[in-house]
């Protein structure tokens, strides 16, 4: 089963679309990843993006989008409707097929640690990643804004972020990062300009202030339309339906004499949703979800294959990433074409234990097969994750080289921040090469149980593993360059030998 998530990063902006197309452009760039919707509110001065992909791809999008939004965004200068905290003030990541909330949880943590060690903004957790009750809530993480948090975090302990220096970035802010079930975001549109009326009916609906539950709201005047507006999140659809939302709404509002003028969705919405309100509001005497023709359609086609791939189709799924290759960037460099050498020499593993499977002949090793498939099944995934990995380790290389060095104190942060970078830089091609070498001697593993007729796969996944350890072996040993700590360059030089010794042992596999 694939692994997909989805990310909706809320930037700090909503006026300027050339920046919005810049922050589009940051996170599509990255293989893998589909941005699915952008929503921009000049009124909140904030946009909505909504990515889908794979967890890694997707967290390196989400990633970039916050170093872009950190160039184009000064919070010193912003201002909207809506309450903020960064440039990029939230990003959560949502389990959509074959991925669970602890899975987000765990990949959120590691996105907010990332965050910091690239571009030095601080991040707090919330929601499911919340590593604190009080800061559940996005609300109670939020308050006071940029211009208030900047002040209380020098001065008071318990506002300091979860990750990084208690101080905020001087332009970005910080960044809330989280974990949460699927979020409806949607706006209700009154006949009044009136903000106290938006925030009665706010109040009356929230759960917080004794309303629905699963139901955050406030009242936000838009002053382009001249109209107040009950913004909306709503956590958990399915326990508290849209259609009641927006009942309660029309019923608070026709206490204060105003009517509903309209509503709009912010970002996407589950079809399900929508299959509820309509079911409500049309009162179907018979309604089920397999009336819908969609579901119907998705039910029938439930299990069939992928069609094969046609002329020019594998071309273009490598495609990408080998233009992004032959771009005049550092990024990405020799280190991913290494995790991709080695992911695909684990691939090709893959392909040929399952296959001798399925061999009568080879009856007899179909345990020994696969746990040998099931070996090159996680090595695979781990050098493939490795691609983006390496290229962000360069990044982070080069976001902490561009830090202020204009005071001795600036200096030192500065010296740090390129140390922990640089080792990381080094650590992530060494885990490549280990990593290949293993999936190496699996393959060597491979070659005297699996069947004949396809060795020459055999052959070239060998190749291609020995690329992999190669290559990333020589971006390991330029980054201990520059290290001055003989200790650490030791234990890692230590490790390479050991490498070495191991291909001694498992060279590639000879052709037939």
């Amino acid at each position: 089963m694939a692994k997909i998530i989805e990310c909706v990063p809320n930037f700090s902006e909503g006026r300027d679309a050339a920046k919005v197309d810049a922050l589009v452009a940051a996170m599509s760039a990255v293989a893998g990843v589909t941005v699915l919707d952008r929503e921009m509110d000049a009124d909140h001065n904030r946009c909505v993006i909504t990515l889908v992909g794979e967890p890694e791809a997707v967290a390196e999008a989400a990633l970039r989008g916050v170093g872009k939004a950190a160039e184009l965004i000064d919070l010193t200068r912003h201002q909207g409707a809506h309450p903020r905290l960064g440039a990029t003030d939230v990003v959560p990541f949502i389990p959509v097929e074959g991925v669970t909330i602890e899975d987000c949880v765990a990949l959120a943590r590691r996105v907010g640690r990332e965050m910091w060690e690239r571009y030095r903004i601080p991040v707090y957790f919330y929601e499911a990643a919340a590593q604190r009750p009080d800061r559940v809530n996005l609300e109670d993480v939020r308050r006071g804004q940029f211009e208030g948090v900047r002040e209380e975090v020098l001065v008071n302990p318990n506002r300091a972020p979860d990750v990084g220096q208690p101080r905020l970035h001087p332009t970005a802010g910080a960044t809330i990062v989280g974990a949460r079930k699927f979020l409806i975001a949607y706006n209700i549109n009154l006949n009044t300009s009136e903000i106290t009326v938006a925030n009665k009916i706010a109040r009356a609906i929230r759960f917080s202030t004794g309303g629905l539950r699963y139901v955050k709201s406030m009242g936000v005047h838009l002053k382009e339309r001249n109209l107040a507006q009950v913004s909306i999140n709503l956590t958990d659809f399915e326990q508290t339906p849209m259609h009641r939302v927006f009942e309660m709404a029309r019923s608070e509002a026709a206490r204060y004499g105003a009517t509903i003028v309209g509503s709009e969705i912010v970002g996407l919405v589950p079809r399900r949703a929508i299959e509820m309100a309509a079911d409500f509001f049309l009162q179907f005497e018979n309604f089920t979800p397999e009336l819908v023709l969609e579901n119907r359609l998705a039910k029938a086609l439930e299990g069939h294959a992928a069609p094969a791939a046609g002329p020019g189709r594998l071309e273009a799924m490598a495609r990408p990433f080998v233009d992004a290759l032959a771009e005049s960037t550092a990024t990405p460099g020799g280190g991913s074409a290494a995790a991709l050498a080695g992911a695909m020499a684990g691939s090709l593993g893959q392909m040929v234990a399952g296959l001798s499977r399925k061999k009568k002949s080879l009856a007899p090793h179909f345990d020994e097969l696969s746990a040998l498939l099931a070996e090159l099944e996680t090595a695979g995934k781990e050098l493939g994750a490795a691609i983006d990995r390496d290229a962000a380790s360069y990044d982070a290389v080069m976001a902490a080289m561009r830090m202020p060095k204009s005071t001795p104190e600036e200096q030192q942060e500065r010296g740090k921040a390129i140390d922990l970078a640089t080792r990381h830089a080094a650590e992530v091609p060494l885990a490549t090469a280990e990593r290949a070498t293993e999936v190496l001697e699996t393959l060597r593993k491979l070659g005297s149980i699996s069947s004949p007729a396809m060795r020459s796969d055999l052959v070239a996944a060998s190749w291609l593993a020995l690329a992999a350890v190669r290559g990333a072996m020589e971006n390991v040993a330029i980054n201990l360059e520059s290290m001055e700590d003989a200790a650490y360059v030791a234990e890692m030089k230590a490790r390479l030998a050991a490498i070495e010794l191991r291909l001694e042992g498992a060279p590639a596999i000879a052709a037939p």
